[in-house]
C-alpha cells in the first residue's frame, strides 16, 4: 500500500513498532464508545491485532487501515482507511482519532484522501461508511466527504447506518 500525504497528515502502513500508539488509541473509552471492537488491554494484544489485521490486509488486498501521523510532530493520532469487510462483502471507510485531536478536521482530511485512493488507485465503484446513529460526529464526517445514507444494517450485533459514495465518472 502506498503512503498518502495530505496537507497535515501522513497515512502509512502500520508496523509492529506502532503497537504502543495503537494500544493507546484502542484502549481509550471515549474512542471505543461507538465501536464494535473490544477495548484493548495491553500492548502485546495491540501488536497481535496489527499483525493479524491491517498488516494481513496490506498483503492480501493491497490496502487496509492506515496509521495517521501528524506531519508537524510525527505523532500517531489515529487511523483511517479502507477495509474489506467479509461480513458484508464490501469495502468500508473507517477512522478513529485520539480525543485531543477531535474537531480539527483530521477525520475528514484523511477520509477524503482514503476515498480518492479507493477510486483512483483501487478503481472501486463505491465505498461504504458505517456508523451507529448515536455517533453523530462520525456521521457528520461521512456526510462531509460526500457519502449519502442508504439504509440501516445489522452488523457485529449493532444497528448501523450505512452510507455510500459512488465513483463519479
Amino acid at each position: 500500500m502506498k503512503t498518502i500525504e495530505t496537507e497535515r497528515l501522513i497515512l502509512r502502513e502500520y508496523t509492529e513498532a506502532d503497537a504502543l500508539a495503537f494500544f493507546r488509541l484502542n484502549s481509550d473509552p471515549e474512542v471505543m464508545r461507538y465501536v464494535p471492537d473490544e477495548m484493548m488491554t495491553n500492548v502485546d494484544q495491540a501488536r497481535e491485532i496489527l499483525i493479524n489485521h491491517p498488516m494481513v490486509d496490506y498483503k492480501e488486498r493491497g490496502f487496509g487501515r492506515s496509521a495517521c501521523i501528524l506531519k508537524e510532530t510525527g505523532e500517531h493520532i489515529g487511523f483511517c482507511g479502507l477495509k474489506y469487510l467479509k461480513e458484508i462483502d464490501d469495502i468500508d471507510l473507517g477512522f478513529r482519532f485520539i480525543p485531543s485531536q477531535w474537531g480539527k478536521g483530521f477525520a475528514t482530511e484523511a477520509s477524503l484522501a482514503s476515498i480518492r485512493f479507493g477510486f483512483d488507485e483501487l478503481h472501486l465503484d463505491h465505498i461504504l461508511g458505517l456508523a451507529e446513529l448515536e455517533n453523530r460526529a462520525s456521521i457528520r464526517v461521512l456526510e462531509k466527504v460526500g457519502m449519502q445514507f442508504v439504509d440501516m444494517v445489522r452488523l457485529f450485533d449493532l444497528e448501523m447506518a450505512k452510507y455510500m459514495i459512488r465513483q463519479r465518472n
